[in-house]
């Protein structure tokens, strides 16, 4: 299957990243993903700064977000990529613990494209992140402007 777009994960839970890099092994997506462990990482990724001003310009196809993240917590990263032209069209999937509903409202009202609460069962976590990465790496058409592997 080719792999269409890269996926920029900002999860802080090693426990959590291997899932999900496991689930996304199974599409052949791990070599896509680009994880971070906090949401100043996150913004720097996006904007080219630091450890990854040398990155190439092209946005990732889609943002696995965690809320709860050391630095600059998720809600934060999504406000601040949702009020800049150049990041605002990347789809973000809040993929959190949080149950909260005003994590919830608080994710949608600032632009958010889904919201997941993981599941705790290793076998569904597992196939909720299959499910997410089939259809936003590779189903899901990119917004106009974005750059894509063919």
């Amino acid at each position: 299957m080719d792999i269409l777009g890269r996926i920029l994960m900002v999860e802080d839970d090693p426990k959590d990243v291997e899932l999900t890099l496991t689930a996304l092994g199974d599409y052949n997506l791990t070599n896509e993903v680009v994880v971070v462990h906090d949401g100043e990482e996150a913004l720097n990724y996006l904007y080219r700064r630091g450890n990854f001003a040398a990155r190439s310009n092209e946005n990732p196809a889609v943002l696995l977000l965690d809320l709860k993240l050391p630095k600059v917590d998720g809600l934060e990263v999504l406000q601040q990529m949702k009020s800049d032209e150049t990041l605002k069209m990347i789809p973000v999937v809040v993929l959190t613990s949080s149950r909260e509903e005003r994590d919830m409202v608080a994710s949608y009202k600032l632009g958010v494209n889904a919201y997941v609460v993981k599941p705790v069962d290793f076998h569904e976590f597992v196939n909720a992140i299959k499910e997410l990465g089939m259809f936003w790496a590779i189903i899901n058409e990119p917004p106009p402007g974005s750059m894509r592997k063919k």
